[in-house]
Protein backbone atom coordinates (compact mmCIF):
# COMPACT_ATOMS: atom_id res chain seq x y z
CA UNK A 1 0.00 0.00 0.00
CA UNK A 2 1.20 3.52 -0.70
CA UNK A 3 2.78 5.28 2.30
CA UNK A 4 2.50 8.94 3.40
CA UNK A 5 6.15 9.42 2.35
CA UNK A 6 5.36 8.19 -1.16
CA UNK A 7 2.28 10.43 -1.28
CA UNK A 8 4.51 13.40 -0.44
CA UNK A 9 6.98 12.48 -3.17
CA UNK A 10 4.21 12.22 -5.76
CA UNK A 11 2.58 15.43 -4.57
CA UNK A 12 5.93 17.28 -4.78
CA UNK A 13 6.28 16.27 -8.43
CA UNK A 14 3.11 18.25 -9.18
CA UNK A 15 4.37 21.42 -7.48
CA UNK A 16 5.65 23.06 -10.66
CA UNK A 17 2.32 22.64 -12.44
CA UNK A 18 0.48 24.03 -9.38
CA UNK A 19 2.73 27.12 -9.44
CA UNK A 20 2.05 27.52 -13.16
CA UNK A 21 -1.70 27.47 -12.49
CA UNK A 22 -1.26 30.10 -9.77
CA UNK A 23 0.63 32.31 -12.23
CA UNK A 24 -2.35 32.15 -14.58
CA UNK A 25 -4.81 32.78 -11.70
CA UNK A 26 -6.50 29.46 -12.34
CA UNK A 27 -8.57 27.98 -9.48
CA UNK A 28 -7.06 24.99 -7.72
CA UNK A 29 -8.38 21.73 -9.11
CA UNK A 30 -8.65 18.56 -7.08
CA UNK A 31 -5.22 16.93 -7.26
CA UNK A 32 -5.36 13.15 -7.41
CA UNK A 33 -2.51 10.90 -6.24
CA UNK A 34 -2.29 7.46 -7.73
CA UNK A 35 -2.08 4.82 -5.01
CA UNK A 36 -1.22 1.85 -7.14
CA UNK A 37 0.80 -0.33 -4.76
CA UNK A 38 -0.22 -3.91 -4.12
CA UNK A 39 -1.26 -5.06 -0.66
CA UNK A 40 0.82 -7.51 1.35
CA UNK A 41 -0.82 -10.88 0.92
CA UNK A 42 -1.22 -13.28 3.85
CA UNK A 43 -0.44 -10.51 6.39
CA UNK A 44 -3.50 -8.95 7.99
CA UNK A 45 -1.34 -7.46 10.75
CA UNK A 46 0.89 -5.67 8.22
CA UNK A 47 -2.13 -4.49 6.27
CA UNK A 48 -3.77 -2.99 9.38
CA UNK A 49 -0.50 -1.27 10.27
CA UNK A 50 -0.33 0.33 6.81
CA UNK A 51 -3.97 1.46 7.01
CA UNK A 52 -3.37 3.01 10.43
CA UNK A 53 -0.31 4.89 9.17
CA UNK A 54 -1.93 6.32 6.05
CA UNK A 55 -4.99 7.33 8.08
CA UNK A 56 -2.94 9.02 10.80
CA UNK A 57 -1.58 11.68 8.40
CA UNK A 58 -4.74 12.23 6.37
CA UNK A 59 -6.89 15.38 6.38
CA UNK A 60 -9.46 13.62 8.54
CA UNK A 61 -6.90 13.25 11.33
CA UNK A 62 -4.66 16.32 10.79
CA UNK A 63 -7.18 18.88 9.53
CA UNK A 64 -5.25 19.33 6.27
CA UNK A 65 -3.53 17.23 3.62
CA UNK A 66 -4.81 14.37 1.55
CA UNK A 67 -8.35 12.97 1.67
CA UNK A 68 -8.92 9.23 1.59
CA UNK A 69 -11.99 7.56 0.15
CA UNK A 70 -12.57 3.95 1.16
CA UNK A 71 -14.57 1.19 -0.38
CA UNK A 72 -15.33 -2.25 0.97
CA UNK A 73 -13.52 -4.75 -1.21
CA UNK A 74 -13.28 -8.52 -1.01
CA UNK A 75 -9.62 -9.48 -1.36
CA UNK A 76 -8.13 -12.83 -2.23
CA UNK A 77 -5.86 -13.11 0.78
CA UNK A 78 -7.23 -10.68 3.41
CA UNK A 79 -10.95 -11.22 3.11
CA UNK A 80 -13.34 -8.27 2.98
CA UNK A 81 -11.57 -5.02 3.89
CA UNK A 82 -12.11 -1.27 3.66
CA UNK A 83 -9.49 -0.19 1.11
CA UNK A 84 -8.50 3.37 0.05
CA UNK A 85 -9.69 3.68 -3.52
CA UNK A 86 -9.02 7.40 -3.95
CA UNK A 87 -6.32 9.76 -2.57
CA UNK A 88 -6.57 13.46 -3.39
CA UNK A 89 -5.99 17.01 -2.22
CA UNK A 90 -9.27 18.89 -2.23
CA UNK A 91 -8.04 22.47 -1.72
CA UNK A 92 -4.91 24.53 -2.31
CA UNK A 93 -4.54 24.91 1.46
CA UNK A 94 -4.62 21.13 1.96
CA UNK A 95 -1.93 20.65 -0.67
CA UNK A 96 0.45 23.47 0.32
CA UNK A 97 0.12 22.80 4.05
CA UNK A 98 0.92 19.13 3.51
CA UNK A 99 4.11 20.07 1.61
CA UNK A 100 5.01 22.91 3.98
CA UNK A 101 4.87 25.41 1.11
CA UNK A 102 2.28 27.93 2.37
CA UNK A 103 4.77 30.77 3.00
CA UNK A 104 6.69 29.95 -0.16
CA UNK A 105 3.49 30.25 -2.21
CA UNK A 106 2.78 33.71 -0.76
CA UNK A 107 6.31 34.88 -1.61
CA UNK A 108 6.04 33.31 -5.07
CA UNK A 109 2.87 35.25 -5.84
CA UNK A 110 4.43 38.47 -4.53
CA UNK A 111 7.45 37.93 -6.78
CA UNK A 112 5.47 37.04 -9.88
CA UNK A 113 3.26 40.10 -9.40
CA UNK A 114 6.36 42.27 -9.09
CA UNK A 115 7.96 40.74 -12.19
CA UNK A 116 4.84 40.99 -14.35
CA UNK A 117 4.21 44.60 -13.30
CA UNK A 118 7.75 45.54 -14.34
CA UNK A 119 7.91 43.34 -17.46
CA UNK A 120 4.63 41.83 -18.66
CA UNK A 121 6.56 40.11 -21.44
CA UNK A 122 8.20 37.84 -18.85
CA UNK A 123 5.03 35.87 -18.06
CA UNK A 124 6.01 33.05 -20.48
CA UNK A 125 9.39 32.86 -18.74
CA UNK A 126 7.67 32.63 -15.32
CA UNK A 127 5.42 29.85 -16.57
CA UNK A 128 8.45 27.93 -17.82
CA UNK A 129 10.61 28.60 -14.74
CA UNK A 130 8.44 28.94 -11.59
CA UNK A 131 11.09 27.30 -9.41
CA UNK A 132 13.68 29.89 -10.52
CA UNK A 133 11.30 32.58 -9.29
CA UNK A 134 11.44 30.95 -5.86
CA UNK A 135 15.18 30.25 -5.92
CA UNK A 136 15.91 33.95 -6.54
CA UNK A 137 13.31 35.20 -4.07
CA UNK A 138 15.65 37.45 -2.10
CA UNK A 139 17.15 39.15 -5.17
CA UNK A 140 14.19 40.24 -7.28
CA UNK A 141 14.37 43.96 -6.50
CA UNK A 142 18.00 44.07 -7.63
CA UNK A 143 17.45 41.79 -10.61
CA UNK A 144 14.56 43.90 -11.90
CA UNK A 145 16.60 47.09 -11.41
CA UNK A 146 19.33 45.62 -13.60
CA UNK A 147 16.82 44.57 -16.24
CA UNK A 148 15.20 48.03 -16.22
CA UNK A 149 18.57 49.67 -16.84
CA UNK A 150 19.38 47.37 -19.78
CA UNK A 151 15.94 47.91 -21.29
CA UNK A 152 16.57 51.67 -21.27
CA UNK A 153 20.26 51.33 -22.21
CA UNK A 154 20.72 48.12 -24.22
CA UNK A 155 24.22 49.08 -25.45
CA UNK A 156 26.05 50.38 -22.35
CA UNK A 157 29.62 49.87 -23.64
CA UNK A 158 31.04 50.25 -20.10
CA UNK A 159 32.34 47.75 -17.53
CA UNK A 160 29.87 45.87 -15.32
CA UNK A 161 31.02 47.65 -12.18
CA UNK A 162 30.57 51.03 -13.86
CA UNK A 163 26.85 50.47 -14.45
CA UNK A 164 24.83 53.18 -12.64
CA UNK A 165 22.52 50.71 -10.89
CA UNK A 166 21.80 50.75 -7.16
CA UNK A 167 23.08 47.25 -6.42
CA UNK A 168 26.28 46.10 -4.73
CA UNK A 169 29.39 45.87 -6.90
CA UNK A 170 29.33 42.08 -7.37
CA UNK A 171 25.54 41.75 -7.71
CA UNK A 172 25.44 41.26 -11.49
CA UNK A 173 28.41 38.91 -11.47
CA UNK A 174 26.79 36.82 -8.72
CA UNK A 175 23.43 36.67 -10.53
CA UNK A 176 24.52 36.45 -14.15
CA UNK A 177 22.58 33.26 -14.90
CA UNK A 178 19.13 34.57 -14.01
CA UNK A 179 19.82 38.05 -15.42
CA UNK A 180 20.94 36.51 -18.73
CA UNK A 181 17.72 34.45 -18.89
CA UNK A 182 15.59 37.55 -18.43
CA UNK A 183 17.52 39.90 -20.71
CA UNK A 184 17.36 37.30 -23.47
CA UNK A 185 13.59 37.90 -23.42
CA UNK A 186 13.56 41.61 -22.66
CA UNK A 187 16.16 42.99 -25.11
CA UNK A 188 16.46 40.15 -27.62
CA UNK A 189 16.88 42.54 -30.56
CA UNK A 190 19.99 44.13 -29.00
CA UNK A 191 22.00 41.14 -27.80
CA UNK A 192 24.72 39.14 -29.53
CA UNK A 193 22.99 35.77 -29.33
CA UNK A 194 26.06 33.78 -30.42
CA UNK A 195 28.20 35.12 -27.57
CA UNK A 196 28.32 33.12 -24.34
CA UNK A 197 30.40 35.60 -22.34
CA UNK A 198 27.96 37.84 -20.46
CA UNK A 199 29.82 41.06 -21.24
CA UNK A 200 30.05 40.33 -24.97
CA UNK A 201 26.43 39.18 -25.16
CA UNK A 202 25.08 42.36 -23.57
CA UNK A 203 27.39 44.95 -25.11
CA UNK A 204 29.61 45.60 -22.12
CA UNK A 205 33.32 46.24 -21.90
CA UNK A 206 35.35 43.44 -20.37
CA UNK A 207 38.91 42.62 -19.42
CA UNK A 208 40.26 40.86 -22.48
CA UNK A 209 42.56 37.84 -22.19
CA UNK A 210 46.24 38.73 -22.17
CA UNK A 211 48.55 37.15 -24.72
CA UNK A 212 52.06 36.68 -23.38
CA UNK A 213 54.87 36.33 -25.89
CA UNK A 214 58.66 36.34 -26.00
CA UNK A 215 60.59 37.95 -28.85
CA UNK A 216 63.53 35.76 -29.86
CA UNK A 217 64.94 38.27 -32.35
CA UNK A 218 66.81 41.07 -30.53
CA UNK A 219 66.67 43.37 -33.53
CA UNK A 220 62.86 43.28 -33.52
CA UNK A 221 62.82 43.63 -29.72
CA UNK A 222 64.95 46.78 -29.80
CA UNK A 223 63.24 48.30 -32.84
CA UNK A 224 59.63 47.87 -31.72
CA UNK A 225 59.71 47.42 -27.92
CA UNK A 226 62.76 49.35 -26.68
CA UNK A 227 64.58 46.10 -25.96
CA UNK A 228 61.73 44.40 -24.09
CA UNK A 229 61.56 40.70 -24.86
CA UNK A 230 58.90 39.25 -22.50
CA UNK A 231 55.60 41.03 -23.22
CA UNK A 232 51.89 40.63 -22.36
CA UNK A 233 49.15 42.49 -24.23
CA UNK A 234 45.33 42.24 -24.59
CA UNK A 235 44.23 39.95 -27.40
CA UNK A 236 42.71 42.82 -29.43
CA UNK A 237 46.12 44.56 -29.44
CA UNK A 238 47.92 41.35 -30.27
CA UNK A 239 45.62 40.81 -33.24
CA UNK A 240 46.79 44.11 -34.77
CA UNK A 241 50.55 43.59 -34.32
CA UNK A 242 52.55 44.19 -37.47
CA UNK A 243 56.00 42.76 -36.83
CA UNK A 244 58.54 41.54 -39.40
CA UNK A 245 58.42 37.95 -38.16
CA UNK A 246 58.17 34.72 -40.10
CA UNK A 247 57.83 32.11 -37.37
CA UNK A 248 55.64 31.67 -34.25
CA UNK A 249 56.26 28.97 -31.63
CA UNK A 250 53.25 28.22 -29.42
CA UNK A 251 53.96 26.54 -26.06
CA UNK A 252 51.22 24.83 -24.04
CA UNK A 253 52.65 25.08 -20.51
CA UNK A 254 53.55 28.15 -18.48
CA UNK A 255 56.53 26.35 -16.95
CA UNK A 256 57.93 25.63 -20.38
CA UNK A 257 57.28 29.21 -21.43
CA UNK A 258 59.31 30.49 -18.47
CA UNK A 259 62.11 28.11 -19.44
CA UNK A 260 61.75 29.31 -23.02
CA UNK A 261 63.03 32.67 -21.87
CA UNK A 262 66.45 31.03 -22.21
CA UNK A 263 65.84 29.85 -25.77
CA UNK A 264 68.53 30.85 -28.24
CA UNK A 265 68.09 33.89 -30.43
CA UNK A 266 66.11 32.97 -33.54
CA UNK A 267 65.68 35.43 -36.39
CA UNK A 268 62.19 36.74 -37.08
CA UNK A 269 60.62 34.50 -34.40
CA UNK A 270 58.41 34.90 -31.35
CA UNK A 271 57.19 32.29 -28.88
CA UNK A 272 53.73 32.43 -27.26
CA UNK A 273 52.26 30.95 -24.08
CA UNK A 274 49.17 29.17 -25.43
CA UNK A 275 47.75 28.24 -22.00
CA UNK A 276 46.26 24.88 -22.93
CA UNK A 277 42.80 24.96 -24.47
CA UNK A 278 42.91 28.77 -24.20
CA UNK A 279 44.62 28.72 -27.58
CA UNK A 280 41.08 29.56 -28.72
CA UNK A 281 42.00 33.16 -27.82
CA UNK A 282 44.34 33.13 -30.83
CA UNK A 283 41.83 31.95 -33.43
CA UNK A 284 41.21 35.44 -34.87
CA UNK A 285 44.86 36.44 -35.24
CA UNK A 286 44.68 36.89 -39.00
CA UNK A 287 48.38 37.61 -39.47
CA UNK A 288 49.17 34.04 -38.36
CA UNK A 289 47.85 32.76 -41.67
CA UNK A 290 51.03 33.49 -43.63
CA UNK A 291 53.47 32.54 -40.84
CA UNK A 292 55.26 29.31 -40.03
CA UNK A 293 53.50 28.03 -36.90
CA UNK A 294 55.13 25.52 -34.56
CA UNK A 295 53.15 23.97 -31.71
CA UNK A 296 54.75 22.23 -28.72
CA UNK A 297 52.47 20.68 -26.12
CA UNK A 298 52.47 17.89 -23.55
CA UNK A 299 52.59 14.39 -24.96
CA UNK A 300 49.27 13.31 -23.49
CA UNK A 301 45.77 13.01 -24.91
CA UNK A 302 44.90 16.61 -24.07
CA UNK A 303 48.13 17.92 -25.61
CA UNK A 304 47.25 16.37 -28.97
CA UNK A 305 43.64 17.56 -28.67
CA UNK A 306 44.87 21.13 -28.13
CA UNK A 307 47.22 20.75 -31.10
CA UNK A 308 44.21 19.62 -33.15
CA UNK A 309 42.19 22.61 -31.93
CA UNK A 310 44.93 25.05 -32.92
CA UNK A 311 45.49 23.37 -36.29
CA UNK A 312 41.75 23.69 -36.90
CA UNK A 313 42.29 27.47 -36.85
CA UNK A 314 45.61 27.38 -38.73
CA UNK A 315 46.05 24.26 -40.91
CA UNK A 316 49.75 24.94 -41.61
CA UNK A 317 50.65 24.30 -37.95
CA UNK A 318 53.51 21.83 -37.43
CA UNK A 319 54.07 20.05 -34.11
CA UNK A 320 57.52 19.84 -32.53
CA UNK A 321 58.75 17.34 -29.90
CA UNK A 322 55.38 15.56 -30.12
CA UNK A 323 56.68 12.42 -31.83
CA UNK A 324 57.22 8.77 -30.92
CA UNK A 325 61.02 9.11 -30.74
CA UNK A 326 60.84 11.90 -28.15
CA UNK A 327 58.13 10.11 -26.17
CA UNK A 328 60.06 6.82 -25.99
CA UNK A 329 63.29 8.61 -25.09
CA UNK A 330 61.96 10.60 -22.12
CA UNK A 331 58.76 8.93 -20.90
CA UNK A 332 58.94 8.08 -17.15
CA UNK A 333 55.76 6.04 -16.48
CA UNK A 334 53.63 9.08 -15.61
CA UNK A 335 49.86 8.67 -15.80
CA UNK A 336 47.80 11.28 -17.63
CA UNK A 337 44.15 12.29 -17.62
CA UNK A 338 41.61 10.10 -19.38
CA UNK A 339 39.94 11.51 -22.48
CA UNK A 340 36.42 10.85 -23.76
CA UNK A 341 36.95 12.63 -27.09
CA UNK A 342 35.57 10.53 -29.95
CA UNK A 343 35.47 13.05 -32.80
CA UNK A 344 38.16 12.97 -35.49
CA UNK A 345 41.13 15.25 -34.86
CA UNK A 346 43.30 17.45 -37.06
CA UNK A 347 46.38 15.25 -36.70
CA UNK A 348 48.92 13.78 -39.10
CA UNK A 349 49.06 10.01 -39.45
CA UNK A 350 52.08 9.76 -37.13
CA UNK A 351 50.50 12.08 -34.55
CA UNK A 352 47.24 10.12 -34.65
CA UNK A 353 49.05 6.83 -34.01
CA UNK A 354 50.90 8.26 -31.01
CA UNK A 355 47.71 9.91 -29.74
CA UNK A 356 45.85 6.58 -29.91
CA UNK A 357 48.67 4.83 -28.05
CA UNK A 358 48.90 7.49 -25.31
CA UNK A 359 45.13 7.76 -24.94
CA UNK A 360 44.66 4.00 -24.64
CA UNK A 361 47.20 3.82 -21.80
CA UNK A 362 46.35 7.19 -20.23
CA UNK A 363 50.02 8.15 -20.51
CA UNK A 364 51.73 11.52 -20.20
CA UNK A 365 55.11 13.08 -20.92
CA UNK A 366 55.04 16.70 -19.85
CA UNK A 367 56.90 19.33 -21.84
CA UNK A 368 59.15 20.28 -18.95
CA UNK A 369 60.44 16.69 -18.66
CA UNK A 370 62.20 17.06 -22.02
CA UNK A 371 65.76 18.33 -21.41
CA UNK A 372 66.48 21.76 -22.82
CA UNK A 373 69.75 20.73 -24.39
CA UNK A 374 67.66 18.37 -26.55
CA UNK A 375 65.26 21.23 -27.31
CA UNK A 376 67.99 23.76 -28.05
CA UNK A 377 69.68 21.34 -30.41
CA UNK A 378 66.55 21.61 -32.57
CA UNK A 379 66.20 25.37 -32.28
CA UNK A 380 69.87 26.04 -32.93
CA UNK A 381 69.40 24.60 -36.41
CA UNK A 382 66.85 27.30 -37.32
Amino acid sequence: MITPKEIKIKASRKYTSVLQSLTLNKPFEKLIIRGDKKYQKDSLQEFEKEILLINSLSKEKKGFGYTLEFQQVKTKYLGTQDLPTSIYFETKYDYLKFLGKEKEEVLFLESTTKIKEAFPELEPWILKNPLKVIQNQAEWDGILSVCSYFKQTPNPNIYIRELPINVHTKFIENNQGIIKDLLDSIILDHIKVDEKLFEKRFNLKYAEPQIRFKILDKTISERFFNGLEDIATPINKFETLNLPIERVIVLENKTTFYTALTLPEIDKTITIFGSGFSVSNLKNVSWFKDKTLLYWGDLDAQGFEILSQFRGYFPQTKSIFMDKFTFDKYYENEKGTASNITTSLHLTHEEQELYNYIKAGTLRLEQEKIPFDYVNEYFNKM
